[in-house]
């Protein structure tokens, strides 16, 4: 099992769970549909194939085995409160993003799929399959099997920032130093979670995209569980540029 996490692009919550890699699939189906008139599909008895259209486009999926057990993943609890017992209340984010209220909200039920360095992708839940176990006295499961679709979205269009929001992609600029803070200790805290790597990476850079390289130049394996009071050096961009090459 690996520890993943998806981050909700609207509110910045973040979900972690643990993933068998041994279950990833991904599946591509192309911009291209059969040909059709307004009396139905188009064809001709001289060919062997419908006649095709190529529309552009097309979807990438993403389907992954997720697990959710109560006794395995942490979660904060604020003093004089019980710890967490239902498994349910760690799966509910993401059966809330299948629920899209209002369509004409911008960046609703988008999600990150984050794995190590290798794995960013921006996407929305299709749908989602929940087998329940370990059920208490109250009927409360503890552990959850959870497989996802998703099906992923294009990257948003990069804002247009002043030259000064981005200060290690100006000539001359020295090596600057981030102190990692330590992790939120109560649930209270996670609605102001910590600075995640992408935001420092778009803050220093201009481009949250480079949080990769960042990671690859501090010798960070999971940009998640980076120790607190760990310092994080962003060199100019150039440098950081040939050092990862």
């Amino acid at each position: 099992m690996e520890r993943v996490a998806f981050l909700v692009e609207q509110s910045g919550v973040r979900i972690p769970c643990l993933l068998n890699p041994e279950s990833v699939v991904l599946r591509r189906a192309s911009g291209v549909r059969s040909l059709r008139s307004v009396g139905g599909l188009a064809g001709a008895h001289a060919m062997a194939d419908d006649p095709l259209l190529q529309t552009g486009g097309g979807t990438t999926e993403i389907v992954v085995d997720l697990l959710f057990d109560v006794s395995l993943i942490e979660t904060p609890v604020a003093e004089g409160e019980k710890p967490v017992s239902d498994v349910r209340t760690q799966t509910l984010p993401l059966w809330q993003l299948t629920e899209h209220s209002d369509p004409t909200q911008s960046g609703a039920g988008i999600v990150r799929f984050v794995w190590g360095k290798t794995w960013n992708v921006r996407a929305v839940v299709a749908a989602l399959a929940e087998r329940l176990e370990y059920f208490d006295g109250e009927g409360a499961p503890g552990r959850s099997w959870l497989r996802m679709r998703m099906l992923r979205v294009d990257e948003p269009e990069p804002a247009q920032q002043p030259a000064v929001s981005a200060p290690q992609s100006q000539p001359g600029a020295e090596t600057q130093v981030v102190e990692v803070p330590p992790s939120p200790a109560t649930a209270e805290s996670l609605e102001s979670p910590p600075q995640r790597l992408d935001e420092l990476a778009y803050r220093m850079y201009g481009d949250s995209s480079m949080w990769k390289l960042v990671a690859a130049a501090n010798g960070v394996i999971d940009p998640f569980h980076i120790p607190a009071g760990f310092s994080l050096r962003f060199p100019p961009l150039q440098e950081l540029l040939e050092s990862t090459r």
